[in-house]
């Protein structure tokens, strides 16, 4: 279901900006770009009347392999009641970069949750020496790993806006922490299933 779309070609850091600023910019542009372009689509559909056939893209995608899969742990008996057992952090982020389809991705990921596991928030000073001391392609990282990881709802992007005296220049600095959204994302649509179930089984009895 998911699939790796080819990375962008890595572009220098802008002279003058450093690494963060440049993240900060690219999930700025990101949040404009997104919603207009899928308004077009939609309206290029309905002028042409046909079904769109390009399947989900993938960036509204999400790995959900068989649920007997062997890439799952078990999640439930033979009667259906859920297991109590947790899955770990790498379990988890391979339903977002799937490790068979996207190895690197999925190694990104997983370090950079494990450091923001680790300090719950994460400047973005501290994100640029995540990157450079790991030899992560600053393309790969702020134009793949960040923004998706954002989309899904497992971190959160703050900004706060702070004037320098000196020069009335504005900077934006970013710091990025854990969220609960991703979790409540998907509960929401298990709970939703487990009504619907549940109250249909129980008009039959």
């Amino acid at each position: 279901m998911a699939e790796e779309g080819k990375a962008k070609v890595e572009e220098a850091v802008p002279e003058g900006q450093s690494a963060p600023e440049a993240a900060e910019e690219q999930l700025e542009q990101e949040e404009k770009e997104e919603t207009p372009e899928g308004e077009r689509e939609e309206e290029k559909e309905e002028e042409t009347h046909k079904i769109a056939s390009r399947g989900i893209p993938s960036k509204d995608s999400l790995f959900l392999p068989p649920f007997n899969s062997p890439e799952l742990r078990a999640f439930q008996d033979g009667n259906e009641n859920i297991t109590r057992n947790s899955w770990n952090l790498e379990e988890v982020v391979n339903f977002v970069f799937p490790a068979r389809f996207q190895a690197k991705y999925h190694e990104i990921a997983i370090g950079f949750m494990k450091l923001l596991l680790e300090r719950s928030a994460l400047t973005g000073d501290e994100i640029g020496n995540f990157v450079s001391q790991n030899g992560v392609s600053k393309a790969t990282f702020y134009n793949r790993v960040l923004p998706r990881l954002r989309r899904v709802g497992m971190i959160k992007v703050e900004r706060q806006t702070i004037i320098a005296l000196e020069n009335k220049r504005k900077f934006r600095p970013m710091t990025i922490t854990l969220s609960k959204t991703f979790g409540n994302y998907l509960m929401k649509i298990g709970d939703s299933w487990l009504a619907i179930v549940d109250d249909s089984r129980s008009k039959k009895k």
